[in-house]
Parts: C-alpha cells; sequence; structure tokens
C-alpha cells in the first residue's frame, strides 16, 4: 500500500474504535433510559440490595412521618389512661418503622409494588418525552415516581395503617422524576440518544469494513487491529464506568450514610454498560481470531489446509450457518428495534466477506487438498499403531518363555537328546503357527527359529 493508503487505513480503525466507545454509552443510555423491560428489571434489582433496601426504608418512614400525625393515630388507639403514652409509644413506633422497614422490602408484595410503581412511571415518562398522541402536557406537569402505597403498607405493618390511605396526602411517597420545565430539553436529549445508538453502531462497522477493504494485501493485519480497536473500546468502557462512578456519586450525594446506597444504584445501574461492554470485546476476539486465521503464520496456513476442502466443496453450509447464528443472535437479543437489526446486519456482513476472502486465500494455497489427503495419513498412523499394539499384545501372551541359561560358575545340566528335539520341535511348530495367523511377520520368523536353534544346539 502507499503511505497515504497506511494511514487512512490506520486512522479508520483508530476512528472505529472511538466510535465503539461511544456506541456502548449510547446503546446503554438508549436501553436503560427508554426501554420499560429493562428498567423494571433494574429496578427488581435495586430494591433485592440491601444498602438501597435500607435507603428507601428511611425515605418510607420519614414520609410516614412528615405525612401522618402519628402520635395522633395511635393517641386514638389507646385505650383510658393509656392515651397519655401515645407520644413515647409513636416514638418507639418509628424505631421499630426503621429497623423493619428493610425487611418489610424484602417481601414479594412490597417488591411487586415497587416495580409497578416504576413501571408505571417510565411508561408515563415515556409518552411525554416521546410525544405520544393523547398525551397530556400542561405547564404545571410533572412526572413522579409513586411510592405511596408503599408508605400505606409500611403503616400497616407497624400497626397504624387502617384508613390510613384516605389520609395521606396525594403528593405522599412522590418521586419527581421530570417537571415540566425539563420537558423540552429531556425531548430532544431521547431524539438525540435514539439517533446516536444508531448512527455510531453503523459508523462503528462502517470505518471497519472501510478499512479492511482498503488494506488490501496487509488485510489480515488490519483486521486483527481492528479486533484490538474493539477489545480496548470495550475494556475502557468498563474503567470509564468505574471512574465515572465516583465522580458522579461524589457530585449527587452529600449525606455519607446515603453514599453506599448511591454506590450500588450505580452499580447496578450500569451493569448493563458492562453487559454491552462484554459483547463488544466477544466480537473484537473474533475479529482477532479471523485475522490470525488470515495470516502467514504456520499455525494459520494448517489450519487454513484443514478447512480448505469444506471452504471449496461447501460453501452454501457455511452461509447458512452464518444465517442461523446472525438468526438466534438477533432473537436473542433483548431489544428487538432497527438499530439491533442494521448492526447486526452489519456484522453478518462482515463474517459473510471474511468467509469469502478465506475461502479465495485457501483456494489459492491448497487447491488439491482433499480430506484423503489431510485425514487419510493420520488414519493410517493410528490404524496401523493399534494394530501393531494389538499384534505385540497377542504374540507376547502366546510366546513361550526363553530357555534359561546358566549363571556365572554354574554347570549347565545337559538334555537328553530326544528331549531336546522334542522341544525344538514344538517351539517351531509354534512358530508357524503364529506367522500363520499373522502374528509374526516372515523377518520375525526367522529370527525366531534361529534363536531356538541356537539355544537348542547351546543347550545340547
Amino acid at each position: 500500500m502507499s503511505r497515504g493508503r497506511r494511514r487512512l487505513v490506520k486512522a479508520l480503525v483508530v476512528l472505529g474504535s472511538v466510535l465503539a466507545f461511544l456506541s456502548v454509552f449510547a446503546i446503554w443510555t438508549e436501553r436503560q433510559a427508554l426501554n420499560t423491560e429493562d428498567w423494571v428489571n433494574t429496578s427488581g434489582k435495586l430494591i433485592q440490595n440491601s444498602k438501597i433496601r435500607e435507603a428507601v426504608g428511611n425515605y418510607l418512614v420519614d414520609q410516614l412521618y412528615e405525612n401522618v400525625n402519628v402520635e395522633k393515630e395511635v393517641k386514638e388507639l389507646l385505650p383510658g389512661e393509656t392515651k397519655e403514652l401515645a407520644g413515647p409509644v409513636s416514638g418507639g413506633l418509628r424505631q421499630v418503622a426503621g429497623t423493619g422497614a428493610e425487611e418489610i422490602l424484602k417481601s414479594s408484595t412490597a417488591q411487586s409494588l415497587w416495580q409497578e410503581a416504576n413501571r408505571t412511571a417510565h411508561e408515563q415518562l415515556l409518552e411525554v418525552l416521546e410525544e405520544k398522541e393523547g398525551t397530556v402536557s400542561t405547564a404545571e406537569g410533572k412526572v413522579s415516581l409513586n411510592l405511596g402505597s408503599l408508605v400505606t403498607n409500611l403503616a400497616s405493618q407497624v400497626g397504624i395503617g387502617e384508613n390510613l390511605a384516605e389520609k395521606l396526602p396525594p403528593d405522599a411517597g412522590q418521586i419527581t422524576i421530570l417537571r415540566s420545565d425539563q420537558l423540552k430539553t429531556a425531548q430532544d436529549i431521547v431524539v438525540a440518544i435514539k439517533g446516536l445508538a444508531l448512527l455510531l453502531s453503523l459508523l462503528t462497522f462502517l470505518a471497519f469494513g472501510l478499512a479492511i477493504y482498503l488494506a488490501r494485501e496487509g488485510r489480515w493485519v488490519t483486521v486483527l487491529f481492528c479486533g484490538i480497536g474493539l477489545i480496548s473500546a470495550g475494556f475502557a468502557v468498563i474503567v470509564a464506568r468505574q471512574v465515572a462512578g465516583g465522580i458522579v456519586v461524589g457530585q449527587l450525594v452529600d449525606e455519607e450514610s446515603v453514599k453506599p446506597a448511591a454506590e450500588a444504584a450505580w452499580s447496578i445501574g450500569t451493569s448493563l454498560m458492562t453487559s454491552i461492554a462484554t459483547t463488544v470485546i466477544v466480537v473484537g476476539v473474533f475479529f482477532g481470531i479471523a485475522g490470525w486465521l488470515a495470516s502467514p503464520t504456520g499455525s494459520a496456513a494448517s489450519t487454513r489446509r484443514v478447512l480448505a476442502p469444506t471452504l471449496r466443496q461447501h460453501p452454501g453450509y457455511l452461509y447458512a450457518a452464518l444465517a442461523i447464528v446472525v438468526g438466534i443472535y438477533f432473537l436473542g437479543a433483548p431489544t428487538q428495534n432497527l438499530r439491533t437489526f442494521l448492526t447486526t446486519l452489519a456484522i453478518a456482513g462482515l463474517a459473510a466477506f471474511g468467509i469469502h476472502e478465506l475461502r479465495k486465500q485457501a483456494g489459492e494455497e491448497f487447491p488439491d487438498a482433499s480430506y484423503d489427503e489431510i485425514f487419510g495419513g493420520t488414519r493410517d498412523r493410528v490404524v496401523g499403531a493399534v494394530k501393531d499394539a494389538n499384534l505385540g499384545e497377542r504374540a507376547a501372551k502366546l510366546r513361550l518363555p526363553e530357555m534359561r541359561r546358566p549363571a556365572a560358575g554354574e554347570t549347565a545340566k545337559p538334555a537328553a537328546g530326544a528331549d531336546a528335539d522334542d522341544v525344538r520341535l514344538e517351539r517351531l511348530e509354534r512358530l508357524a503357527a503364529l506367522h500363520d495367523k499373522g502374528v509374526l511377520s516372515d523377518e520375525e520368523l526367522a529370527a525366531e527359529k534361529a534363536r531356538v536353534l541356537g539355544t537348542g544346539a547351546e543347550a545340547s
């Protein structure tokens, strides 16, 4: 490649890596903020965290005592002269409510109320942000997370909940999410996020695809560096998440007692970001494998030789398998929208191009490669080794023990002539039988015969 083209290819790889880094944040924001099911799932994980349950429980207790005259309620419940104890009892109830709120929030009923409140608030938020037809937008309007039902549930658990719902003011347990003066800005942000998530995802693969196309002779190196870029982008997101968490929690939370809950909320709320970053890393690993497979290294060349017959004779199966994998990935994606479809299509296109180039390269390098050529020698060696092992084992079982030679200083006892001849004859007959069965080769038979005759001669 010319110097200018090399610089352009490098610039496109760097650009694609930066776009991949930014696209993770855009996709996370889109799914976490604009997908109700994702948010409800996240809210369920939030309430299952002990630190967050403690913070929510303290908030519910504060709301209960701020909006209801608990001492008056207790006084009405106490009989006769014990009404004078209403003050101490209400204070004690606050301690009971404070220590028991977390246990209450562990119940399936309270968690269902929490998730339902989050679902309702998120659906209302989306209706306002997306300006859906029929949505009422007023100058004084706002979107809130209504935890009033949880406040009532808590009051019932501590024994003062009878008819409490009627006495709670409408804004009890209300957490404002969006005010009317923030509406226009929020709507603009939503439009930008939706556009960015799609645009950045497509631009990432467009930059990588163009870099690979322009690389020509050094294409495998470019593919390898695209994989390194994606892996680096994924790990950079994970690091940025950790750094940003400390900054965000420090800026938004002043009370030290609430920081553990805020840190837990950040960790759970951004876990989806880590999941997306992990997907980017996995895609980068596949890019790296593709780059290695096209490289001139000995291991890659051996792999291409093994794959050459399949690449040449069954390309349809390869593309069909790719289509099946892409279909399964798309159907298994958490959200099936235009961005997911186009991103999946872009990845599939790059994979199909990679298969085409690999077929071309393997065909040029190994035009005559066949399954028999590749696997035949290995098969013959394995069969031969197994056969030799079996023959050796059978020969060991059938072979007669050698005649013992006399030790040093020991005088050999001569055997009778007739007995020695019978022994040699019997051994020779058994050797002939083993030769006929294929246990002994001609050379082995000749050697054994010489040994028997020589031993017999020495013994006699």
